[in-house]
């Protein structure tokens, strides 16, 4: 059995390799057959154009050979980092902000400790391209500068990109254009999402509602790190990048279909909690097991559990949520 995973991760202790690998064995089947499905469509030509189909096969994943090539397209960061040559390296070489550098500096060996390519013994070291991504876009994108969370997801973008450059574009998609507001000092976009999905499981999950509220629970407490992060460290990587390929194609939303798949799914174990303690130890244990392992199954559930669930009722919410929290001050 192997102790680090395809991605570098080292396996904890207590990792089911057993009914890992039988979930392997039929996840490679499928992987199979997408791979040949996906090289017809793209036919030697490195385009896909936005359609049904696409999104269809996005849906049912990108093999890992493709993604970084799809990510790009379908998040619009192809376009720009085509309109935009050498602008990545001119923001590295270009003057720094030396309060920005410190902090990012501080995070470097926090980011993923548990992946053998961002040791400082790797050869190449991660470390060093991470550093580089945040760096330029501190630079670029001033009004958030960094934040803890974005180390996180860069390093996941350099684990699937390989490339530098493309992940930085790839960060710029989703902090500037497909996460509104997420990272910015007042994080306000990612306080108001954490509301709307309150809103959500109200008219969809409504026990779980009320059971938050009668213990008093804020869903601050419960999901931040779902948002902030995307999932990475929640859920398995695999499972991870299997939401990632929808985000980059079909927007924040299905960041609100995961955390209410998981909730809905989980919704008898969680109303057996009995306290405030109770209710945070069970939303930590939901995000771990066979459910959410079974990536492809637990993909196919993300688009039929919660319901419809369209763009217009997310943006209403979030209008609604953001007043209340700006009059809250």
């Amino acid at each position: 059995f192997c102790r680090v995973d395809p991605y570098g991760f080292e396996r904890p202790d207590d990792f089911d390799y057993a009914s890992y690998e039988a979930f392997f064995s039929r996840y490679l089947v499928v992987l199979t057959r997408r791979a040949t499905k996906w090289s017809k469509l793209l036919k030697g030509n490195n385009s896909v154009q936005k359609s049904l189909k696409v999104k269809r096969y996005i849906r049912k994943g990108i093999p890992n050979e493709h993604r970084a090539l799809i990510w790009m397209i379908v998040s619009g960061a192809q376009t720009n980092m085509e309109q935009n040559p050498g602008y990545y390296h001119r923001l590295l070489e270009g003057e720094k902000n030396d309060k920005l550098v410190e902090a990012i500096k501080t995070d470097m060996n926090r980011t993923f400790p548990d992946n053998v390519k961002f040791r400082k013994t790797a050869d190449p070291c991660l470390q060093h391209a991470l550093y580089n991504i945040l760096v330029a876009y501190g630079h670029h994108n001033k009004a958030v500068g960094y934040c803890q969370g974005m180390n996180f997801i860069a390093g996941y973008l350099i684990l699937i990109t390989k490339n530098e450059e493309e992940s930085f574009w790839l960060l710029d998609a989703l902090i500037g254009r497909i996460l509104p507001d997420y990272y910015s000092p007042a994080m306000l976009g990612l306080k108001t999402d954490q509301e709307v999905l309150g809103e959500l499981v109200k008219m969809k999950i409504p026990a779980v509602a009320e059971l938050m509220e009668r213990h008093g629970v804020m869903w601050t407490l419960v999901v931040s790190r779902w948002f902030i992060c995307l999932f990475i460290d929640i859920l398995p990587v695999e499972t991870v990048l299997r939401i990632w390929d929808c985000l980059f194609y079909e927007g924040s939303k299905i960041i609100f279909r995961v955390a209410l798949t998981l909730i809905h799914q989980h919704q008898a174990f969680i109303l057996e909690a009995t306290n405030f303690p109770d209710i945070c130890e069970k939303f930590k244990q939901i995000t771990k097991g066979a459910f959410v392992t079974e990536c492809h199954s637990f993909m196919q559930k993300i688009f039929t559990d919660p319901g419809s669930l369209s763009m217009a009722t997310i943006n209403k919410l979030r209008e609604t949520c953001r007043e209340k929290l700006l009059s809250q001050g």
